[in-house]
């Protein structure tokens, strides 16, 4: 059965062990010397053993008392930022956050909907840009937190996730078959593009470009509509386009990285809190993502 430790006795023990006295530890403590004797009794009656022995210099640790000393300090410490950060006025301000175009549909809405519920008076600007822009503009501190995606993370990042790049097209389409095949792919700053078009050149496929645009609603308009294919994160494939199979004979791409940056004088434990739930929503990936990695 769970007992519950009273903190307010460790704190008398742990001040009686660090003054060597009940009567210097009452004073730490704004308490009597009979109060201070009385919680350390209470709490050798729980323990059922003397946590103290009397020695001529006054109070000394019994084994059980050592063993006990370093515990009581952590579980005060715990508790005392339990505290701190619970009774601390809740911050104000605002948050800048970069998110690459791909990712915003699937990943934006749950990490915006649970910060908002953890820090309601802190606002968030979302700032929706290709990963390379984003990485560029943490690094300038133009903002806070960024999600970028990229062929590996640097080491001032941290990896998200490691996601499989997939082959991807219309439900029921046929434009994968069509030679040269028909690609719909980003522009310029687009990470996704090099390892799609250095899998096409080692393949030796031939290929010709639909659309070059930064626009991902506008490239997968032409991939619903049949007219090219293109390459996605699994885990960010929308409802309305189908991951093409394995012998559809379009080379396999390599993975990417989803890294997180954070602006390093950030200053703001609002930051960290974002931080902390873009993790746990990265880690619950969809399920399109586990079966294709």
């Amino acid at each position: 059965m769970a007992r519950n430790l009273d903190t307010a006795l460790l704190r008398a023990f742990v001040a009686v062990a660090e003054t060597g006295g009940m009567t210097a530890a009452a004073g730490v403590l704004n308490l009597t010397q009979a109060a201070v004797s009385q919680q350390i009794k209470r709490l050798e009656e729980s323990f059922g053993g003397r946590l103290f022995e009397r020695e001529r210099r006054g109070l000394a640790l019994t084994p059980q008392g050592e063993r006990l000393l370093g515990l009581a300090k952590r579980l005060l410490t715990v508790n005392d930022q339990i505290w701190a950060e619970m009774t601390a006025p809740a911050e104000t301000g605002e948050i800048r956050l970069g998110f690459p175009y791909d990712l915003v549909p699937g990943y934006a809405a749950p990490v915006l909907k649970r910060f908002a519920r953890c820090c309601p008076r802190v606002r968030v600007r979302l700032f929706s840009h290709a990963s390379r822009e984003i990485r560029e503009a943490v690094e300038r501190g133009e903002i806070d937190l960024g999600i970028v995606e990229e062929v590996a993370t640097e080491p001032h990042g941290e990896t998200l996730m490691v996601d499989q790049l997939v082959w991807v097209g219309a439900r029921g389409g046929d434009a994968w078959l069509q030679r040269p095949v028909p690609i719909s792919i980003g522009s310029e700053t687009c990470s996704i593009r090099p390892p799609t078009l250095a899998a096409l050149r080692a393949a030796d496929v031939d290929w010709r470009p639909v659309v070059e645009i930064a626009n991902v609603d506008a490239l997968n308009a032409t991939v619903q509509s049949d007219l090219g294919v293109t390459t996605m994160l699994a885990s960010a494939v929308p409802s309305n386009l189908e991951i093409l199979p394995p012998d559809c004979g379009l080379p396999p791409v390599p993975p990417l990285s989803v890294s997180l940056y954070l602006r390093r004088d950030h200053g703001m434990r609002a930051v960290d809190d974002l931080a902390r739930i873009i993790r746990e929503t990265f880690c619950r990936r969809p399920a399109a993502a586990a079966v294709a990695a």
